[in-house]
């Protein structure tokens, strides 16, 4: 496993990310635990995760996973670098009361204690912010994150799902107020979804900040979506939005012509999609999801591979990116 520093902090993570949202929901603790077991064992030290994860009824399952897997001991918190998010709402049931979500310095000092609660632990690597709060000035989110910081709670912030003027704003507030401010990103970029390069990436990159991609398969387009449609073969078809692509005949097209250029190399297309984006600059390292050890496996060859000049021009010419803003969309 390759290593690199996220952002411009002196931390290093590994290139893939273990992502534990389907921990719970779709993969039981038995299996999650040896999951997390697996990806350390392939030198995977970097794991996401968000305290509403688990979902429904059932938010915070998680983390509480993740929390017994942690007191099993041998090392495991040690060798985690823990991130996880705030904003959704954490109220059960009809149990919602107003200041149960978003980016208040009121929820912020809540939430940060019912995870540490449910994760077992005495400290966050990484808190992101899970999505923008337009109601909550950033001179307010700094002042609680600072309070975190200095009472050893957190140790870095990161956002997710913002704009990249929202990583200006925020840098900028911190930046007036002597705080360290966001060092992440945490955003859907994948070679059929790369709007992300018009300003995201590029504010990210200026700002110190590591990007960190989720749906690095955009939903299983880019897994082999049409090879096991017409196999009936297991595995993650497509699903969500990406199913309704795949009903566009241009983006059948498309993700044809990525399926038969793989074909021609001898590439599995999912592995390709992940070693795509560890090319692309500012990626710290894209979120992978497995629900299995076998999903696991594959997700690490993928940071094995070497893709050729050639093929990522290739790639390029089936994919293309939008190309940097205004350019993009002024002329």
């Amino acid at each position: 496993m390759k290593y690199t520093q996220l952002g411009r902090t002196g931390l290093k993570v590994s290139r893939l990310v273990l992502g534990t949202m389907n921990f719970g929901p779709q993969t039981d603790e038995a299996d999650s635990h040896a999951i997390m077991d697996a990806a350390h064992d392939s030198g995977i030290n970097f794991f996401d995760t968000a305290n509403v994860y688990g979902w429904g009824e059932n938010k915070g399952r998680t983390e509480e996973i993740i929390g017994s897997w942690f007191a099993q001991g041998g090392g495991r918190r040690e060798k985690t670098v823990l991130a996880t998010k705030v904003y959704a709402n954490m109220g059960a049931g009809g149990d919602v009361w107003p200041n149960d979500d978003k980016l208040s310095a009121l929820n912020i000092r809540r939430a940060v204690d019912a995870s540490l609660k449910r994760l077992r632990t005495d400290h966050i690597d990484l808190y992101q912010f899970h999505h923008v709060d337009r109601s909550t000035p950033w001179d307010e989110i700094w002042q609680a994150i600072d309070v975190l910081v200095q009472q050893g709670k957190i140790l870095y912030t990161g956002s997710s799902n913002h704009a990249g003027w929202h990583i200006a704003q925020a840098n900028e507030t911190a930046r007036r107020r002597g705080s360290y401010g966001l060092v992440s990103e945490q955003c859907l970029y994948n070679l059929a979804e790369r709007r992300a390069e018009m300003e995201v990436i590029p504010a990210a990159r200026d700002y110190g900040l590591g990007v960190i991609p989720w749906s690095p398969l955009h939903g299983g387009l880019l897994g082999g979506a049409i090879r096991k449609e017409r196999e009936g073969s297991g595995g993650r078809t497509a699903s969500g939005r990406s199913a309704d692509a795949l009903s566009n005949t241009a983006v059948r097209d498309q993700v044809q012509a990525y399926e038969d250029l793989l074909d021609k190399h001898g590439l599995e297309p999912g592995e390709t999609a992940l070693a795509w984006l560890l090319t692309r600059p500012g990626v710290t390292g894209p979120i992978v999801g497995p629900r299995t050890a076998e999903q696991l496996a594959s997700a690490v060859r993928a940071a094995e591979l070497t893709l050729s000049e050639e093929l990522l021009g290739s790639l390029d010419e089936i994919f293309p990116g939008p190309g940097p803003s205004p350019e993009a969309f002024a002329w």
